[in-house]
């Protein structure tokens, strides 16, 4: 796969997120009740799970979490891409929802500092996940058209993830866990 090729999976993941992500607002501004029943199965199953936790327990978890949403997308791509593309759109929808809420109530200060400082890590590692995924997918095809090895290909990808995606992750983890609250007590 060459680095044009991986650019435009790049491109194709964020795009996709972002479309998510507008879906997931418009629905929260249109008063539709799934954008309520939305935040409190995510209230009530994610954070109800991590609430109390101490700061490194809430890293592991945070890092666990969001190590699986990534697994699934780079594994996703076995799908030829369908799995890949579903998770990037339902993740962006989640967040356009919670995102909204969040800035309706902290402020757009307030959503900045508790997104920010952990996103700028754990969203490239999102997309390049996504992105990986889909090169996944691509050398399926080509494999199946006998132009390609998917398995030599899923293990050269494979490494990739390993020392791009999951150091990412380990940063926003740690970020999320013990900088993100005590910035969130500043401002909030």
């Amino acid at each position: 796969m060459s680095r044009r090729e991986f650019g435009t999976y790049l491109v194709v993941s964020v795009g996709v997120f972002l479309l998510g992500i507008a879906a997931g607002y418009a629905v929260l501004l249109s008063g539709d009740p799934v954008a309520d029943q939305l935040i409190e199965v995510v209230k009530n199953g994610v954070f109800a799970d991590i609430l109390g936790d101490s700061p490194g327990m809430l890293a592991l978890k945070i890092f666990l979490n969001n190590l699986q949403a990534c697994l699934l997308l780079f594994l996703g791509g076995a799908t030829f891409g369908l799995l890949t593309l579903f998770i990037l759109l339902s993740n962006g929808l989640i967040i356009g929802v919670f995102a909204g809420e969040i800035a309706e109530r902290l402020g757009p200060i307030g959503l900045a500092v508790g997104l920010i400082p952990h996103g700028i890590f754990e969203l490239p590692a999102l997309f390049i996940a996504a992105a990986l995924g889909l090169a996944l997918a691509r050398s399926l095809l080509a494999d199946i058209s006998g132009a390609g090895d998917a398995a030599a290909e899923a293990a050269r990808l494979g490494g990739f993830f390993l020392r791009t995606v999951v150091p990412l992750l380990a940063a926003a983890a740690v970020v999320e866990a013990f900088i993100t609250p005590a910035l969130l007590q500043i401002v909030v």
